[in-house]
């Protein structure tokens, strides 16, 4: 065979241009309240330009700026879309709090608004001066810009007067600014509103967006995209708002319609393809997993395929099961990798069992990126599911791989099960419920999986039942998709009396009732980078089947991302009437495409919106009832009918409504953005009232105001609990910028499966404002009803397969290799469960809140007379034990014998922490109740040559 080299490595440099085109900037808050990570490592790194000062945490410029505020190469997010001009020494970013101009006559600008938009500043003095910003350019109608000390916070406010940029600074001295809101669509000259007609080339001469080349990427004024391969385009002219791409299939002309371009590198790896060797055709790094397509060799049905980099300091060989075959092309997919850079090789096998390292191929410099585990599905809890929060499985871990074939014969023990074996996916989890088997299990589905491929279903109307033995049971399962193409078809889940599950890359298609129904006493369940179709067909409402999401009878601690909805109906609804709380859930990152409505509907909830795309949405975004705790932050919303709804008052209490006959919720909003079409909802603000049917949300100047205790929902009267402000109740995270949110989920790293799945389809664009948008579309259900995974099998023997795992993927059995010994210090917590699959505990958890090392953890293992803690170190530690002290005792016995170490108490983390003790790889520790009853919290194991 004859092989051509090759060689494939990218360096394109991706980069964002935000152009002052067409429509100009709608709008935009900037809150200097809150600090953006990259910023300030940037300010950090950046010592030739920036001065910080600890004790205030402040960066002060040492060089003037005139333009963009920068650190380094990086235009700071925090001043995105801004000009300064500022001497040196007069610009002040005080983290978290402030933007502080240091001086008289320091001007801010903001470019390319259009003639009738408001401009909102919340600013005040610095010191004993009264001053106020007086030296206003291109705005009008100004009110609130008067003259105070830094004991006044003032909001000013003024009106755009002509298209184009605008600016102010203060003449008597230094100001802080706390935030600037730009609000309002403007007119133009012709008296209509900006930004919903652009003009757009009469010959569309544009590509897909495909993340296998390097593409430049124009945003239009009205959200959509147009996708160009750089490869094609030999310039992008700007000329006043006017832009041509110009390429040889001809030029593309734009008027007054880009609203910015940017450019999007190709997620690719390096790779040559020698004569004699495996040709490889493509390879990425995706979220803890990694992949490479190969041409298939001659004469050769099976192949070995090793991945090194992460955890694995050589080439490791992974699981037979995850290299399949696909007609044309091989595939194997790497999963349960560490954040890195990283390198597959492909080797072949001959009839006879040997490897040809002569033809083996390797691609290398893959980027593996770790899943976002931002959200109250992770919050003081860690390791969702079977995969810690690094990436790799847990210690211990169960693999099963599960295909058409396999679905009811993988096998395994379940302790404590009514029959053993199990057999059968269903089967197996059915054990779980029955004995309390906490062994962390990971069910990887490979390809198209229907109803009838399943051994029996655990639920006559929903399908797969996974429930626990009572609330909150500890299950530690994981169901995941391997590849771009898993697919579970005809059935969904229900889950019940569960903690610790989580759901990741698959797709799920024509479920019976709901794709994932958590429907009773769940808890730390995470639910990700799923692709949701239709559900079964009916009539009626149920046209499009019934929900993909549903979160009720007092699930909690619960996050959402990532998930790509297809034109779903009733989309996810959060809460019945039941709930006795607390019930946080996390909805985050989620792309709805064509989508109705539920996004999520919230009765009775405390549920943090943000940072989702609502993209073209027929009939409501989200929707609050029955004293719902609502905060809708900084999500992309595109020709969405009614964006926010609150029961019976404000947009839902007008004309058509409403869309629930219930009691109202309560909706707080920051930093949304909206389209021209989004027309029907009202804010509540400081200079828009309540009107008397009520608002739709309260939106807040800043990110940290709390909404007042005399607001209360028009219909039952119910309050905000402001839980996003609690820093008891909310986790930490970084929101991007509602204008970013489009090109994040819909991009290579977005909403939805690996490559975005192996299902494509455009929606026709006929999209406006009326309901029958919402109408089922025929020809996508036709799609789906006929899908069929393009896998012919995996290479070599699939049949009898049980526990998959060993090697790379970590499990008992079917591997070659034995699990890598971790690395570096093992950190075991019991925050109502282990969060290392090492330990092994009986008996009662309880409250020991101590801080340790800057973290915060609630619970530890009562070390009484039924408390005990079991494990088996694989190499030499020395093992450190923290106890709360929030139990008098200061030791445990070890193997039955008590000890005596000595140790310090932390008054301030409420802990005491023993002397390390010497411990040996390959014995069985038991840790008991010592002299009197303690409360372990931490389990701290320093490999003894570290």
């Amino acid at each position: 065979m004859k092989r051509t080299m090759k060689k494939i490595s990218f360096i394109f440099t991706m980069m964002a241009l935000l152009l002052g085109l067409g429509t100009g900037v709608k709008a935009q808050t900037w809150d200097f309240t809150q600090s953006n990570a990259d910023d300030v490592a940037a300010l950090k790194a950046a010592t030739s330009e920036w001065t910080y000062t600890e004790a205030s945490d402040r960066y002060e410029n040492k060089v003037a700026i005139n333009g963009v505020v920068k650190a380094g190469s990086r235009v700071l997010a925090l001043t995105e879309g801004l000009q300064v001009n500022a001497a040196e020494k007069k610009l002040r970013i005080d983290n978290a709090k402030r933007l502080q101009l240091a001086g008289k006559n320091v001007t801010v600008t903001i470019p390319s608004l259009t003639k009738g938009q408001t401009v909102t500043i919340v600013f005040a003095s610095t010191g004993d001066n009264a001053v106020t910003f007086d030296a206003l350019t291109n705005l009008s109608g100004a009110s609130g810009f008067t003259a105070a000390d830094k004991n006044t916070t003032q909001t000013g406010t003024a009106t755009v007067t002509n298209d184009g940029a605008v600016s102010f600074a203060s003449t008597g001295g230094s100001i802080n600014i706390f935030s600037i809101k730009v609000e309002g669509e403007g007119t133009t000259p012709g008296g209509d509103t900006g930004g919903n007609d652009p003009v757009i080339p009469a010959n569309d001469h544009s590509a897909g967006q495909n993340t296998n080349v390097n593409q430049a990427i124009l945003t239009l004024s009205n959200g959509t995209r147009r996708y160009y391969n750089t490869t094609s385009v030999s310039a992008i002219d700007i000329d006043g708002t006017t832009v041509t791409v110009r390429q040889n299939a001809g030029d593309d002309v734009f008027g007054n319609s880009v609203a910015g371009i940017s450019f999007a590198k190709a997620e690719k790896s390096d790779f040559e393809n020698p004569e004699g060797a495996v040709e490889i055709l493509e390879s990425k790094g995706w979220f803890e997993s990694a992949y490479v397509k190969f041409g298939l060799f001659d004469g050769v049905e099976k192949y070995n395929v090793y991945v090194k980099g992460g955890q694995y300091n050589s080439y490791t060989k992974i699981d037979d099961q995850l290299v399949r075959n696909y007609g044309s092309y091989g595939r194997a997919d790497a999963v349960g990798l560490m954040a890195g850079t990283y390198a597959l090789k492909i080797v072949p096998v001959d009839p006879n069992g040997n490897e040809l390292n002569d033809n083996a191929n390797e691609a290398t410099g893959l980027t593996v990126k770790p899943y976002d585990r931002t959200g109250y599905a992770h919050f003081n809890y860690s390791g969702v599911g079977a995969y810690n929060d690094d990436g790799t499985l847990k210690q211990g871990a169960k693999v099963f791989y599960v295909t058409k074939n396999t679905a009811k014969t993988i096998t395994t023990t379940v302790a404590g099960a009514e029959t053993n074996p199990c057999v059968g996916l269903q089967a197996i989890i059915a054990g779980y419920e029955k004995g309390g088997d906490t062994t962390p299990i990971a069910f990887r589905f490979i390809g198209k999986i229907s109803k009838e491929d399943l051994d029996f279903l655990g639920s006559s109307s929903e399908g797969i039942q996974v429930k626990g033995r009572r609330a909150d049971s500890e299950m530690n399962m994981t169901f995941e998709g391997i590849g771009d193409d898993a697919t579970l078809f005809g059935f969904g889940f229900l889950i019940r009396n569960c903690k610790s599950v989580e759901f990741r890359n698959f797709a799920n298609i024509r479920c019976m009732d709901d794709g994932l129904s958590l429907d009773t006493d769940n808890s730390n369940i995470w639910i990700h980078n799923l692709d949701l179709f239709y559900g079964k067909h009916g009539s009626g409402d149920h046209e499009k089947g019934d929900g993909m999401v549903d979160v009720k009878s007092d699930s909690k601690y619960v996050t959402v991302s990532y998930c790509h909805y297809w034109d779903t109906g009733k989309t996810n609804m959060f809460g019945m009437k039941n709930e006795s709380g607390p019930n946080y859930i996390s909805y985050h990152h989620n792309w709805f495409d064509h989508s109705d409505s539920r996004h999520p509907r919230v009765r009775t909830m405390s549920v943090h919106v943000w940072n989702n795309y609502f993209d073209n949405v027929a009939k409501y975004g989200v929707g609050a009832t029955f004293g719902a705790s609502v905060f809708v932050e900084n999500n992309y919303f595109l020709k969405t009918k009614k964006p926010i709804l609150s029961s019976l008052q404000g947009t839902d209490a007008m004309g058509s409504g409403t869309f629930s006959g219930e009691e109202g919720g309560m909706i707080k909003a920051y930093g949304n953005y909206f389209d021209t079409a989004c027309k029907n909802f009202r804010y509540y603000t400081q200079n828009n009232p309540s009107a008397t049917t009520g608002y739709d949300a309260y939106e807040v100047a800043n990110r940290n105001d709390q909404v007042p205790e005399t607001e209360v929902t028009k219909s039952g009267g119910h309050k905000y609990n402001n839980f996003d402000t609690n820093s008891s109740l909310i986790y930490s995270y970084t929101p991007d910028a509602a204008a970013d949110v489009p090109a994040i989920v819909t991009g290579y790293w977005g909403a939805g499966r690996l490559n975005h799945g192996d299902f494509s389809y455009t929606f026709p664009d006929n999209v406006g404002d009326d309901d029958a948008d919402s109408a089922y579309d025929a020809t996508l259900g036709r799609l789906l009803d006929n899908y069929a995974s393009s896998l012919v099998g995996i290479f070599g023997d699939e049949g009898g397969q049980g526990e998959g795992g060993g090697g790379q993927g970590g499990g008992e059995g079917g591997g070659d290799d034995p699990q890598p010994i971790p690395d570096g210090v093992i950190l075991g917590s019991f925050d109502g469960s282990p969060s290392n699959s090492m330990f092994t505990v009986a008996g009662d958890y309880g409250d020991g809140k101590i801080t340790y090392n800057g973290t915060y953890y609630k619970k530890g293992v009562k070390m009484n007379s039924s408390g005990k803690i079991t494990f088996t170190p694989q190499k030499n530690y020395n093992m450190t034990i923290v106890l709360a002290t929030s139990k008098n005792g200061r030791n445990v016995s070890i193997n039955g014998v008590q000890s005596t170490v000595s140790g310090t108490t932390n008054t301030d983390g409420n802990y005491y922490e023993m002397e390390p003790i010497a411990i040996t790889a390959g014995t069985q520790y038991v840790l008991t109740k010592g002299s009197t009853e303690s409360m372990v919290m931490l389990i701290i194991l320093t490999p003894v040559d570290e």
